[in-house]
C-alpha cells in the first residue's frame, strides 16, 4: 500500500509541476506554440507575411539615398569643427 500512495502523491506532484509551469510561463509558451503551428502548417508562405514593417524590408538598404530636395548641403557638414 505504500508503493501505491507513493506513486499517486509522485504524479500528482508532476501534475502540479506541469499546471504552474503552464500558468507561469504561459505568454512564452503560446508565441513558441504558435510558431510550431506556424511552422507545420503546409500552407503557411513566410513570403506572404504581412506584419513585418515596412522599414525592415530585407531588401531595403541600410543606408537610403538622401532626398534630392533636401535643403541641407551634403558638402557642408551639419556640426561645427572647432
Amino acid at each position: 500500500m505504500g508503493a501505491v500512495t507513493t506513486a499517486v502523491i509522485a504524479i500528482a506532484g508532476a501534475i502540479l509541476g506541469w499546471i504552474t509551469i503552464e500558468v507561469a510561463c504561459k505568454p512564452c509558451l503560446e508565441k513558441g506554440r504558435e510558431a510550431i503551428d506556424r511552422n507545420l502548417n503546409p500552407d503557411y508562405d513566410p513570403d506572404d507575411n504581412n506584419d513585418v514593417v515596412s522599414s525592415s524590408n530585407i531588401r531595403s538598404p541600410l543606408i537610403p539615398t538622401p532626398n534630392p530636395n533636401s535643403d541641407l548641403d551634403p558638402n557642408f557638414p551639419a556640426a561645427k569643427q572647432v
